[in-house]
């Protein structure tokens, strides 16, 4: 499920917005000012951002440029100012679209649907390398390194990790994560994922720090950026 934070002020727009993008099925939070907007961009992981250009606190250019300089997550400016140079001073400011109110709902979804499709591509021609942290893993060569240093992981150990950062940020189960790397029907304990856990720490983690591997009790395993 996408999740999109509306950064918006008008209280009964916000709501409208809000019940339309759960109807698609998207997950969304709503914050009614700049400043809240840019603490929860900047604190959580977000698919995008439709953020509003007149806000109380901090404006939508300047909650923008903070979220670019921090992160790469689309965003899309939504307000009543329509005039080329507002268009233009949004769009410098680091957003991927630009819509003026008053609009219908359907161009809104369109231009969502764009953005994803858009980022998505983006992934696919990176997913050959997934990095955190120092930790680098080539897919096409199976190779795995750490600032620079390749590490020897066996094929499982090597799987569950290449998993593990596909999914980075959400946490997967063991049934996940057995189903993943061992395969569905894979007769195999779910202990067995925490005994691999364990094998990859030991060769992926440096010493005197915390662990990559986060254990999320009652639930299972992650690896954040």
């Amino acid at each position: 499920m996408k999740r999109i934070l509306l950064i918006e002020d008008e209280k009964h727009f916000a709501r409208f917005i809000e019940l339309e993008l759960k109807r698609e099925s998207f997950q969304i939070a709503i914050a009614a000012n700049g400043l809240s907007g840019l603490e929860l961009a900047l604190r959580e992981s977000w698919d995008l951002v439709l953020l509003d250009l007149m806000l109380p606190g901090i404006d939508g250019i300047e909650v923008c440029k903070q979220i670019r300089e921090a992160k790469e997550m689309p965003i899309i400016m939504i307000t009543a100012r329509d005039s080329v140079t507002d268009k233009v001073s949004g769009l410098d400011s680091g957003a991927d679209d630009y819509i003026a109110k008053p609009f219908a709902i359907e161009e809104l979804l369109a231009r969502i649907r764009v953005v994803f499709r858009r980022q998505e591509g983006h992934s696919t021609a990176k997913r050959t390398m997934l990095v955190s942290n120092g930790l680098c893993v080539d897919i096409e060569a199976r190779m795995v390194t750490k600032n620079g240093v390749e590490i020897e992981l066996t094929k499982r150990e090597y799987g569950l990790l290449e998993t593990l950062l596909k999914f980075t940020n959400r946490v997967l189960s063991r049934d996940e994560l057995l189903d993943k790397v061992w395969g569905y029907d894979a007769a195999v304990d779910k202990n067995v994922v925490d005994v691999y856990v364990r094998y990859l720490r030991n060769k992926i983690d440096s010493p005197d720090q915390p662990s990559m591997i986060e254990t999320v009790r009652g639930v299972g395993y992650v690896i954040r950026k």
